[in-house]
């Protein structure tokens, strides 16, 4: 459960359209076991009459399908007898680093709270926002540019287009002539009982300038960005635009000229569309690098903490 706060009133929001944008949270090619276990609905339990909101909180509720097998491992009273502490941590995740930091006796607590099955209300809460923006004439899109190594060059002169070739492809990806590298890496991969990392990039267009400021230093445009994006379970690098690739540059090819054609111009967006962290009117562009998934098929090596056996796989 969840609440968004700041929408004005008259925005037209409806459970249905928040549920198809959950709905594409979970397609993809070689995607994770978890997302064929959940079927996320969301409902609306205030904020919203007649379809459109009232300018209060809007409160969203996901129900978790997967809390059946839980019930019992994670009841709310009861004192957990019969139920067996989990000792053994996984490598990559917050098991030994939440039970060290609480002091559990037991990884399970950790383990809960922990998952990333919490980004499906960033995604309802995100659709409500995204909501709104289109009020502004901002439009938010989202896709693909690596998966395993294999990098993808969509044309980013043309969003329409690219999202349309993003939308026919089963990799998320604006780029369809590199599908079948990947497609084999996955492949690769799920043979080798490994799993993979990925980038995606995400592009706000219609964006005016002045947001941000270059005054203060939390609330610099790409600061607010990078804080969400590195919140995001297996994010674990974030750039603004080519900053990835600016620091192994000269000064002036990272640099965007500005020309006049009746107005200011941009022939390039290097700076992801931002400047002394504030928005300078390009499309706002930032590229999420998420690290492998640390749950393996072929298990990893870590300790029992309760009996300090070194040789356990998990």
């Amino acid at each position: 459960m969840a609440i968004v706060d700041g929408l004005p009133a008259g925005l037209a929001v409806r459970a249905r359209d928040i549920t198809a944008e959950l709905a594409r949270r979970q397609v993809g090619y070689g995607r994770g076991d978890r997302m064929k276990i959940e079927r996320d609905e969301a409902e609306i339990l205030s904020g919203v009459r007649f379809g459109r909101t009232l300018g209060g909180p809007v409160a969203l509720l996901i129900r978790n399908r997967d809390w059946v097998n839980w019930r019992e491992k994670m009841a709310q009273e009861g004192t957990g007898a019969g139920v067996p502490p989990l000792t053994t941590t996984r490598p990559g995740h917050a098991d030994l680093t939440g039970t060290l930091k609480h002091g559990f006796d037991d990884a399970n607590p950790a383990i809960e709270r922990s998952s990333a099955r919490e980004t499906a209300m960033r995604v309802a809460l995100g659709a409500a926002a995204h909501r709104f923006l289109r009020e502004l004439g901002i439009a938010v899109v989202g896709h693909v540019v690596a998966v395993g190594g294999i990098e993808a060059g969509p044309d980013r002169s043309d969003w329409g287009r690219l999202v349309e070739e993003r939308d026919r492809s089963p990799l998320y990806c604006g780029d369809r002539s590199v599908e079948p590298a990947i497609l084999a890496r996955i492949e690769e991969a799920r043979e080798r009982q490994e799993t993979l990392g990925g980038v995606a990039e995400i592009a706000a267009l219609g964006v005016p300038p002045g947001l941000g400021s270059y005054a203060q230093w939390d609330r610099r445009l790409e600061a607010a960005l990078g804080r969400a994006l590195l919140s995001i379970q297996s994010v674990k690098a974030v750039a603004i635009g080519d900053g990835i690739e600016t620091p192994f540059e000269f000064g002036r090819g990272a640099q965007d000229e500005i020309f006049w054609e009746g107005g200011v111009v941009r022939r390039t967006n290097r700076a992801g569309g931002i400047e002394g962290g504030i928005s300078n009117g390009e499309p706002v562009v930032a590229r999420a690098f998420f690290k492998p998934i640390s749950t393996q098929r072929r298990p990893l090596r870590s300790v029992d903490l309760a009996t300090g056996d070194g040789m356990v796989r998990v």
